[in-house]
Formats: C-alpha cells, sequence, structure tokens
C-alpha cells in the first residue's frame, strides 16, 4: 500500500477506536474509581460508565453520541516523506471515518452555522505539529465533545499571585463546571507566558496517560495536591456526588515574562478519548495506544 493510502487508513482507524474504546489506563481508573467509592448514587454511575464502554466494544460503536471535534496531534519526523500532504490525507481519513464509524457531523461553519456534513471544514480537523527528529510520524486522533470543552478557562494573573493563585482558580473553575463536563474528569493545565501557549499545554496536558506524573518533582507535587483538593469538592460522577471528581491533573509549563503569568485549563470527560500510532516512511504502522480487550 502507498505511504499516502497508509496516513489516511491508519487515522480513520485511529478515529474509530478513539470513538469506539477508552484508553486501559481511564477504564483501569474508572474500575478503582468504583471499588473506592462508598456512596450508592455514585457507585451506580460509575457502573453505568463501564457498562457503557463494554457495550461500545463489543457492537464497535461510539461510546457516546457526541463524537467531538476532530483533533489531530503530529509528531513528524523531519525525514518522513509528503508532510504537505498530511493535513488533506488527515481531512480525506475524517470524511472516510465520519462515513464508516458513524462520527456524528460536528463541524459548524462559525459564521453561516451551517454544519459541513462530513466533520471538515475551515480548520476542521484541527492538526498540531510537531517537529522531531527521524523518518516517522506519530499521529494521534483526540476527538473532543463539546460538554468538556465549553468548560475551559484562561486566566491572566498578576505574576505576584502566581501559584499561590492557581489552587483557587483551578477549584473554583471545577465547581463552578459541575456536571456539565461529565465527571470525573482528567483535568489539563498549561503555566506560560502567553494566553495562547498556556492553552495549548494545557490540551496537551489531557492526553497523558492516568496516574503519568511530571519529571519535575515539584510540578508533580502539584498535581497531585491538585487532584486531592478537586475530589474534596464532592461534586463526583456525573455531578450527583461522590469521592471520584477527577480521575486525574496533569500541569505541563512553560517560561513566562517577567510581567505576565498565564493559566489555561481544559477539561476531558471520562471517556478521554485518544489513540496512537507510528507510521514509518517505509508503510509500517504500530498502534501505540493500550485498550482493554474483549467484550
Amino acid at each position: 500500500m502507498e505511504l499516502e493510502n497508509v496516513i489516511k487508513e491508519t487515522a480513520s482507524r485511529l478515529l474509530e477506536l478513539a470513538a469506539t474504546r477508552v484508553p486501559k489506563d481511564v477504564e483501569e481508573a474508572l474500575r478503582r474509581a468504583l471499588r473506592g467509592e462508598k456512596g450508592e448514587v455514585a457507585r451506580v454511575q460509575l457502573q453505568n460508565m463501564l457498562r457503557n464502554i463494554e457495550l461500545a466494544r463489543k457492537t464497535n460503536r461510539p461510546i457516546c453520541e457526541d463524537t467531538g471535534l476532530i483533533a489531530f496531534l503530529v509528531r513528524a519526523g523531519d525525514g518522513f516523506p509528503s508532510l504537505g500532504r498530511v493535513p488533506g490525507l488527515l481531512a480525506e481519513a475524517t470524511r472516510r471515518a465520519t462515513r464508516r464509524v458513524p462520527l456524528r457531523p460536528n463541524a459548524i461553519d462559525a459564521i453561516t452555522g451551517l454544519n459541513t456534513g462530513n466533520n471538515v471544514g475551515a480548520l476542521a480537523p484541527t492538526i498540531e505539529w510537531e517537529v522531531v527528529e527521524g523518518d516517522y510520524m506519530e499521529l494521534t486522533a483526540f476527538p473532543k465533545g463539546g460538554g468538556s470543552e465549553n468548560m475551559s478557562r484562561l486566566f491572566m494573573l498578576r505574576p505576584a499571585d502566581g501559584l499561590m493563585k492557581l489552587d483557587s482558580i483551578v477549584i473554583d473553575s471545577v465547581v463552578e463546571a459541575g456536571a456539565q463536563p461529565c465527571p470525573p474528569i482528567i483535568l489539563g493545565i498549561g503555566i506560560a507566558g502567553e494566553g495562547a501557549t498556556a492553552m495549548g499545554l494545557a490540551r496537551r496536558a489531557v492526553l497523558r496517560d492516568v496516574g503519568a506524573r511530571s519529571p519535575n518533582p515539584m510540578v508533580a507535587r502539584l498535581e497531585d495536591e491538585l487532584l486531592r483538593r478537586v475530589n474534596q469538592t464532592g461534586i463526583g460522577p456525573m455531578g450527583l456526588g461522590g469521592k471520584t471528581t477527577a480521575l486525574d491533573v496533569h500541569v505541563e509549563y512553560a517560561c513566562r515574562h517577567p510581567a505576565t503569568f498565564a493559566v489555561g485549563i481544559v477539561f476531558q470527560c471520562y471517556l478521554a478519548r485518544k489513540a496512537s500510532a507510528r507510521i514509518s516512511s517505509d508503510g509500517d504502522v504500530t498502534y501505540l495506544t493500550e485498550f482493554v480487550s474483549g467484550p
């Protein structure tokens, strides 16, 4: 198979996996949450979530009716061929997956209000690029649902406040969001010198595996503390009360200007849809995301 066809077929398959499967780390986190919950209402909600995941896996149907706004993260090796054609190939893969899975058409023209009908349009699908050394391409599909995305927040803090105010804005944002992002959530936090960078880092943060910690010990401790504080809110699964409001909190950061302190917060719902694969320049494909097998 020609490399361009490999890219299209792999991207389409990743969208199918992301829509119909939940990554193993997320599913295992939900099962741990169920074991730790004592309240009957919270337990029923978590049981329903896990049953939903099992049914989607068994029937190969989308886990949620909102199959998200389509996004791809492309880690492209500088020696990988046909990079200039990748955006068009990903658009065609999105059209194919929309028909085949099927995916709900969610791409709305922001000016006319009309649905494009195939999840492709102005800057849709969204593509984020990262250039690395090598002759391969790592491709991640991560459809993002509207309910959780609506809760995203950007704060421009005074540098004097900095990390001291981080706790309060995170907790206030989680409480304000309540049930709307379909908790238990994964919370991504980006800290940077400008708003765009902070939001981009927060978006990347939600793609990290549940339980993964920053290599910076100070940031890792911050993640643990914020997770503890978020779960103390008692919002619980689907906002109906319980011990598990978040499965994890991930923090990414960049250097800032002396006069700026930007904090981006991105919410991810309990499904945390994502699927990744590595494509070599000779067309070999290795799927990277681990899923629970069987019904």
